[in-house]
């Protein structure tokens, strides 16, 4: 079987009563926001301060609903609900210009960077690594003599060596790849995280209800026996339905592989995908940066930020989608170079086959 399908009514079945009465409070506010929106959009001076104003009050009573659900939830993490306080206007701003109609390919990407590297340290060198390593840096100074620095850093070893970077292609391959580099440099060895690529997409021609999930095993590049019992790590911009995370895990699991950990890192992320993820996948934890409230029809994220392939990539032509390699060399020698022992390890896994 060259493809494996998951379907939406599947991942439904895995949440619970409680989880569908919270999903539905939530959708049901934020759909009081559509009316203002079209104020903003087309109503006149005198309107905008009124529906900016209700705006406000409905996204502060998202927000305060979003954490009473995620608070009982051990296995989906908030940047704003385990970080301090003075740091979540930076998230809240870098999330503000990925979500901006305005903001272009460069920065998009700059702003990717600083949100993975937000949420590799959630996730591994926070307040609750207690552990550290010391590095000792020859520096360009040479005068009276050579010079070195001194710096402790996170001890990410025991969390990371056993690290498998999982790429469901397209979108989440700058940010994997990104991940990856974090890894690399705070390894006390610098290692370099080994890859399994994924081409895993959605049927858009469905709706949300009845979504489709495909799993294209003959586009895909991975070792089932370089999988078992290690810690499966993926970075994703979008978590929208967890549809392409749970196709991928159980199509590993009817494979014999049992992973020792999973990992998802998402800038933004709704509440039903992080619920349908962590009630189909137990040992499966999902980081965030920012928790959206609702899908659309077409099970898009609201409000989301858009199509994050196209803005990262840039957007394929319908007759020539462009594999994974043509997709690294469209990023170009700055972001190639940055990542270089990634970009290596992608080469080794998609040309071993």
């Amino acid at each position: 079987m060259d493809k494996i399908v998951l379907q939406a009514a599947d991942l439904d079945g895995y949440l619970t009563a409680a989880d569908n009465g919270a999903i539905a409070r939530v959708e049901a506010l934020y759909r009081r926001a559509l009316n203002d929106f079209t104020v903003l959009e087309q109503g006149g001076a005198g309107e905008r301060p009124g529906a900016e104003a209700r705006l406000l009050a409905v996204f502060n009573e998202l927000g305060e609903r979003l954490q009473q659900v995620v608070a009982g939830e051990k296995r989906i993490h908030v940047f704003s609900l385990e970080t301090p306080e003075f740091i979540h206007g930076e998230a809240s701003r870098l999330v503000a210009k990925l979500r901006d109609e305005r903001t272009a390919n460069p920065e998009f990407v700059y702003y990717i960077q600083r949100a993975y590297e937000m949420l590799f340290n959630l996730a591994f060198a926070g307040p609750h690594c207690l552990d550290r390593h010391p590095i000792f840096v020859r520096t360009p100074v040479t005068v009276p003599q050579t010079n070195y620095a001194v710096h402790k850093i996170p001890d990410i070893d025991t969390v990371t060596g056993n690290g498998v970077m999982c790429v469901m292609l397209r979108a989440a391959l700058l940010p994997s790849m990104i991940v990856a580099k974090e890894i690399q440099e705070y390894s006390s060895r610098h290692a370099v995280t080994p890859f399994a690529l994924f081409k895993i997409s959605r049927d858009d021609s469905r709706r949300e209800h009845d979504m489709a999930y495909i799993l294209d095993l003959k586009r895909s590049y991975f070792d089932v026996e370089g999988l078992r019992g290690r810690d499966l790590l993926f970075a994703d911009p979008m978590n929208a339905t967890g549809g392409s995370l749970v196709t991928v895990i159980q199509y590993l699991r009817s494979q014999g592989v049992a992973p020792r950990s999973i990992r998802f890192f998402n800038v933004v992320s709704t509440l039903k995908g992080a619920l349908r993820i962590v009630r189909a996948v137990p040992e499966a934890e999902v980081y965030t940066l920012w928790m959206d409230p609702a899908l659309n029809e077409m099970a898009y994220i609201l409000p989301g930020l858009g199509d994050a392939g196209d803005r990262i990539n840039g957007p394929d032509r319908p007759d020539s989608p462009r594999d994974i390699i043509q997709l690294i060399a469209d990023y170009g020698t700055r972001v190639t170079d940055l990542y270089r022992d990634q970009v290596r390890q992608i080469e080794k896994v998609v040309l071993s086959r």
